[in-house]
């Protein structure tokens, strides 16, 4: 059906210099139909955009210099909001911010272990502390301590992994506890479980050591030449026990399975000792292994009490030439990030990533990763080298005058980058 301007009735003639009924009912229509063409494109564009990043003008500093500040003026403050579902973290940039300031230090929060304290260890530069992660197409939210907690009231989370994961652990606890008044929390540290309280919310943010997540012979002491170890790929109940009841648990597994290309690995009883291993490639044994991880969950957690998250690889930055200094010394005296777009090290390891995907993507219980792989490989600047410790003492002056032995470029300074994986990790609860 055509739809047309009704004639003028014969009996009634336009008044002189007026125009006709039809003609202003034609215009009348024309408009309307621009003004709905241009709605609609409105429309789509707002749908494109979602909605604005808050409080975008508060990134901008008034005091403004040096490199830095260009590439903070470069920003565009209409990003989505943060939303799991259509926000991709790992693409994005480091951007400096010197009026950022830390939720705490390493002199403040008493919980840091001396390996990952670097301003206490005698680093002298503090720029690294400064460096906001910011997404490409999302807005992360800042840390919040009080809206953490309130999360959390009433219940367990717990990290469980390697070193690395101890320390997004002390992270997590040093940027919540700052508020917590001093008899409202308390620490207790065990060998392979340590347990922070904060009282007033009836939660508890624990570590739970277990490097490969499955059983090995050196969970507990720890077996220095990777070439004595065996890892029991097709147990993880001793360990396991231990996550039961919990209700958010961060899992993460990678650095310690990287001391060769292959790995001794054991089915049944360590009782079979030196006969009953079998070496596997690397990439296989870590793939028995995260099923062995996968079964468990898949048999034990309920989605609907608990969540499971998975953090990423964490990257390790030993080979200077990575980052195009071939007569560098590792990550030591490195002041700054990589700024090279998609900048992947030696030290992040795809085809591990690809077993993770895999093992994960046959699983009943979702999974949530925390992608933090190729944000921290931009990040050859915030380990902590030689303002670490080794052995239970810090590195004598001898030492650190040999960075290319004794530079630390697998561990990260705190506070540093495992804040802004705890930053991702809040966005997600």
């Amino acid at each position: 059906m055509s739809l047309a301007a009704p004639s003028a009735s014969p009996s009634v003639k336009p008044s002189r210099g007026k125009l006709p009924y039809s003609v202003i009912f034609i215009v009348l229509c024309s408009f309307a139909f621009v003004a709905l063409l241009y709605a609609d494109s409105s429309w789509a564009f707002f749908k494109v955009k979602s909605c604005s990043r808050k409080n975008g003008g508060a990134r901008k500093s008034k005091h403004r210099n040096s490199d830095h500040d260009e590439a903070r003026n470069s920003v565009i403050d209409d990003r989505f909001e943060f939303d799991p579902e259509e926000c991709s973290v790992n693409t994005g940039k480091w951007v400096f911010n010197k009026t950022i300031k830390p939720l705490y230090t390493d002199r403040s929060c008493p919980y840091l272990d001396r390996q990952v304290s670097c301003v206490k260890n005698g680093r002298p530069d503090s720029d690294y502390r400064h460096w906001e992660w910011q997404p490409e197409d999302c807005s992360l939210p800042r840390f919040d301590a009080e809206v953490a907690l309130k999360k959390l009231r009433g219940k367990r989370l717990m990290f469980v992994g390697d070193s690395l994961q101890r320390g997004q652990w002390q992270s997590f606890v040093c940027l919540v506890e700052w508020i917590i008044p001093q008899d409202k929390k308390s620490l207790k540290r065990g060998d392979f479980h340590t347990v922070f309280t904060a009282k007033e919310y009836d939660a508890t943010i624990e570590f739970y050591w277990a490097p490969f997540l499955v059983e090995s012979n050196t969970d507990r002491p720890i077996i220095g030449d990777p070439k004595k170890r065996i890892i029991k790929v097709d147990s993880v109940a001793k360990h396991a026990k231990n996550w039961i009841g919990v209700d958010i648990l961060v899992f993460n597994s990678y650095v310690w399975w990287m001391s060769g290309l292959t790995l001794k690995t054991l089915w049944g009883s360590f009782a079979n000792g030196a006969e009953g291993y079998e070496v596997l490639d690397t990439p296989v044994a870590y793939k028995v292994g995260l099923r062995t991880w996968a079964n468990w969950v898949d048999s034990n957690v309920n989605p609907n009490n608990t969540r499971v998250f998975f953090t990423t690889m964490s990257p390790t930055h030993t080979r200077s030439a990575d980052w195009g200094k071939s007569n560098g010394t590792k990550c030591f005296n490195e002041t700054r990030p990589v700024m090279k777009r998609h900048f992947w090290s030696t030290g992040s390891n795809k085809q591990m990533m690809s077993m993770v995907n895999a093992v994960t993507g046959r699983m009943q219980v979702p999974i949530t990763f925390l992608n933090i792989t190729q944000l921290s490989d931009y990040r050859i600047d915030a380990h902590s080298s030689i303002y670490t410790e080794t052995g239970g003492r810090l590195l004598t002056e001898e030492e650190r005058a040999d960075p290319v032995h004794n530079a630390d470029c697998i561990h990260w300074c705190l506070p540093g980058v495992p804040d802004t994986w705890n930053q991702i990790f809040l966005a997600h609860l």
